[in-house]
């Protein structure tokens, strides 16, 4: 989770919203992203789908079981639906998003009747640190404006 923190404040230097990803295998980081809605005026533009997006490319493949995903904060719906469908074994989160996360905090995605694919899911993983970085990107940007 460190490293997915690394990824956020590298987006937070960005002034994106400071949320970053990791993806692991065997102990080992194989693909990162951070948010870069605004920088790419991309929608899909998220941490996640970057890191997922790197990885399939490296792998020529879109199926990435065996794989783990360490994100900043809990996916949204579309995140988790990306990582639904690219088949990650594991999803360890850090800060809860009451707002729009969708594994459990809005929603559960994964609760869902007949979905095919049914991820470990861990939260709360140096969640302190996760949100503290998000509450002062927002704290700055409310400053600015003022």
């Amino acid at each position: 989770m460190k490293e997915a923190l690394k990824e956020a404040k590298k987006a937070f230097l960005l002034d994106e919203v400071p949320i970053g990803a990791v993806i692991v295998k065997d102990d080992k980081i194989v693909a990162r992203g951070h948010n870069l809605r605004e920088s790419k005026q991309d929608v899909l533009a998220h941490a996640e789908i970057n890191a997922i997006r790197k990885l399939n490319k490296k792998l020529k493949t879109w199926r990435l079981p065996g794989y783990k995903i360490y994100i900043t904060i809990e996916p949204c719906a579309m995140c988790a639906g990306a990582i639904l469908w690219s088949r990650l074994d594991e999803i360890i989160y850090g800060a809860k998003d009451p707002k729009g996360g969708a594994l459990g905090s809005s929603f559960n995605l994964f609760n869902v009747p007949n979905i095919n694919h049914h991820p470990q899911i861990r939260g709360g993983v140096l969640e302190d640190e996760c949100a503290s970085l998000l509450k002062r990107f927002f704290k700055t940007k409310r400053e600015k404006e003022k």
